[in-house]
């Protein structure tokens, strides 16, 4: 008599638990871990934007984000398995083709308007041709701003050794190289070019998307185990992310207060930002044919793979076109 009193009560306490959960919604989030290749960049908000307007939350996801300085170590960070996501650059896609521990989810960004080469307020440098020859910092080796380098050196007819490329890391890295004068110039961001215009340190010379008018700069990396293991987190991220989008293209101020607030920048120089930068962003995640076809050429433009190398090997069609 004990024990079926005993059960009774057990069974009673279970259906009040699991009628509480239902009640509540208390499902635990899951955790997931971001890493961006620098910290300042305008491109990269969709991550900030997706945590603060709760885009993630509606997925189900609690996203920590990074600040890592450059794709060589977005990609070192996935393969370790320190980050389930990475925001990197297109060619960051050469690191899968050689078989990584990544793959390409989703391209967010086409041509490089968020991307300038820049000098100092009080240098003799003043168009891009007088750049000929010239030591240029980069992120790193393989890295966006050092392919759109090499290919400003193409284009110009100076050849492919053309300019000296430095590569230096974090862009504080390469802005305290710039102000010491140890570089000429410094291929970064848009937005650091507006800032240091707004201080009167710096000028741009030109954007980059002019050597680059077909291109994908930006891409959602997922390490390939995830994709294999869990590819509706992949899906649940994606469609946060998209959103965060989405919201961006439709709420200006709210975005600028953000990225005010995010890439200690004032008012003046986030507006700037997006309104330059906004229209790169691809609404749904889509590898454009054109664009992947300049990637894979500048692969073996810049000796980073013998061959052009299969779609398949550089990212996955899965999950696009993405519907936040």
């Amino acid at each position: 008599m004990k024990r079926r009193r005993i059960a009774r009560l057990v069974g009673t306490l279970l259906a009040a638990a699991l009628a509480l959960f239902a009640a509540t919604g208390t499902r635990a989030n899951d955790t997931v871990h971001v890493g961006k290749a620098q910290g300042t960049a305008w491109t990269f908000l969709p991550v900030d934007i997706g945590i603060e307007q709760g885009f993630f939350a509606r997925q189900g996801l609690d996203v920590d984000s990074a600040n890592l300085g450059g794709d060589a170590k977005v990609q070192q960070a996935l393969a370790a398995g320190a980050i389930d996501f990475g925001l990197g650059s297109g060619p960051g896609m050469a690191f899968s083709a050689k078989g990584g521990a990544s793959i390409g989810v989703a391209a967010f960004a086409g041509p490089p308007r968020n991307i300038s080469a820049i000098v100092l307020a009080d240098s003799p440098i003043m168009t891009i041709a007088d750049l000929k020859g010239k030591m240029i910092a980069v992120s790193t080796v393989g890295s966006l701003s050092d392919w759109l380098a090499t290919q400003m050196a193409i284009q110009e007819g100076w050849g492919q050794n053309g300019i000296k490329p430095v590569p230096l890391g974090a862009v504080e890295t390469s802005l305290a190289a710039l102000k010491a004068k140890q570089v000429d110039a410094v291929v970064l961001s848009t937005e650091a070019g507006f800032g240091l215009e707004e201080r009167h340190e710096g000028r741009m010379l030109a954007a980059m998307d002019r050597f680059a008018p077909h291109f994908i700069t930006h891409v959602v990396f997922a390490q390939r185990a995830l994709v294999a293991r869990n590819p509706a987190l992949v899906t649940r991220f994606l469609k946060g992310f998209f959103a965060a989008i989405a919201f961006m293209k439709a709420h200006r101020d709210q975005t600028s207060a953000i990225a005010q607030r995010v890439l200690h920048q004032d008012a003046t120089v986030v507006g700037k930002d997006y309104d330059v930068e906004l229209t790169m962003f691809i609404a749904d995640g889509r590898f454009d044919p054109q664009a992947v076809a300049v990637l894979k050429q500048s692969f073996v433009d810049m000796g980073t793979l013998p061959t052009k190398p299969a779609d398949a090997a550089m990212f996955t069609t899965q999950f696009v076109p993405v519907k936040p």
